[in-house]
């Protein structure tokens, strides 16, 4: 480990694949999981992250990212891996400016792959505080109001239409 090391004698952080997914987070009445970044206070959004290598599967960057960023497991007993459903959408977008340091040279799009994640209620949330501040279950239409990127918002308001059969 570098941490230790003064700044110019750390690695370089590799740079981020432009390809990633979505995971809205549910329950089975269809609450939705927020979680609040830590880089910007005030922005919810789901679960987000992208590929560690380009031929990472997209379920297995599901399941990272959803452990890494809340603590749940998926292929659980709690939650098992038939509860991550991969709803065929893709989202093109032009990355905030913001990040755009996090990827080569003139990568300005990424491609979003959109799952939902269904959660028995009262699972347990574990948030990584170097990601998140805060965590927060709301009713479906009021997640996709707090979510700040307009393509979680978007994803949000398709829960019910893509939910498991029964669920909705």
């Amino acid at each position: 480990m570098d941490a230790g090391k003064p700044p110019a004698a750390r690695a370089p952080r590799p740079h981020k694949i432009p390809e990633s997914v979505l995971v809205v987070i549910h329950t089975p009445t269809l609450d939705v999981l927020l979680i609040e970044r830590a880089d910007h206070p005030g922005y919810w959004q789901s679960v987000t992250g992208s590929k560690d290598v380009i031929d990472e599967p997209l379920a297995t960057t599901c399941v990272r990212e959803v452990a890494e960023e809340t603590g749940i497991v998926v292929g659980s007993a709690a939650v098992p891996s038939d509860a991550l459903r991969d709803w065929g959408l893709q989202n093109v977008y032009a990355i905030y400016p913001v990040w755009r340091h996090r990827y080569e040279p003139g990568v300005t799009h990424n491609t979003e792959h959109v799952f939902g994640l269904t959660v028995p209620a009262g699972t347990e949330v574990r948030l990584n505080p170097r990601e998140h501040l805060a965590h927060v279950w709301l009713p479906w239409r009021e997640a996709a109001d707090r979510c700040f990127s307009p393509s979680n918002a978007e994803a949000v308001l398709m829960l019910p239409r893509f939910a498991a059969p029964g669920l909705a």
